[in-house]
């Protein structure tokens, strides 16, 4: 097979999506690998922050990939190759958790809601007064297991929106959801979310969750 060729008639290091994407239906297996590990990490730390479980994340991570391989000679450049990735993967993550119906937990790993926005975790260091510092993890652990009690489709745009921190017309576009749905499903999430949190003395004192201001982001759903 030809190779691409950049301006100085060498082959191009760093082919578009789109000409990878070609290659890969034209049965260049390399291709396809050049895309999973462009995309690989993305795809598995989505499904890790929608499982909560690295071990889940793995598999739905392979499956997604093996799910798009095979149906790459569907894809029609509707979207961008991105997009629907993102696509498959978000119907990886939520028909494993319709068809598990279990409870799961959020990782650890994964940035915490408050109300001026999110929060990465926290590394450890001397700095940190302990006690601030247990009742830290307290609070993210208290919030992750909400998140885990949302609903599917409440928890993945929630996910993708306020943990991912894509766009809202990329997340209506993965979804296939018009902007509209988007942002009326986001507020909802974020209603329950307040809800499952509610009356939490924890949360309160330390400004996650306040009855008067809402969940995380509340006011900007629309």
């Amino acid at each position: 097979m030809e190779a691409d060729l950049g301006r100085a008639g060498k082959p191009d290091p760093d082919p578009a999506d789109e000409v990878l994407v070609k290659r890969a239906r034209d049965g260049d297996t390399a291709a396809f690998e050049e895309l999973v590990a462009r995309y690989e990490r993305r795809v598995y730390n989505l499904a890790y922050r929608y499982t909560g479980d690295r071990e889940d994340a793995s598999d739905l991570a392979q499956e997604a990939f093996l799910k798009a391989f095979l149906a790459l000679r569907g894809f029609r450049g509707r979207s961008t190759f991105s997009t629907w990735l993102y696509r498959v993967t978000t119907n990886a993550c939520l028909d494993a958790v319709r068809s598990r119906q279990r409870r799961r937990t959020v990782s650890l790993d994964q940035p915490i809601l408050t109300v001026d926005g999110q929060v990465e975790r926290q590394v450890s260091d001397s700095s940190v007064d302990p006690e601030e510092l247990a009742q830290r993890r307290e609070v993210q652990a208290v919030v992750r297991q909400a998140i885990a009690r949302l609903s599917p489709d409440h928890r993945m745009v929630l996910v993708l929106r306020d943990l991912q921190g894509l766009a809202y017309e990329e997340v209506a576009a993965i979804l296939g959801l018009n902007l509209g749905t988007v942002k009326s499903r986001l507020n909802r999430a974020r209603l329950a979310l307040r809800d499952l949190l509610a009356g939490t003395e924890l949360l309160a004192a330390t400004g996650v969750y306040r009855p008067d201001r809402g969940a995380a982001g509340g006011g900007d759903a629309g």
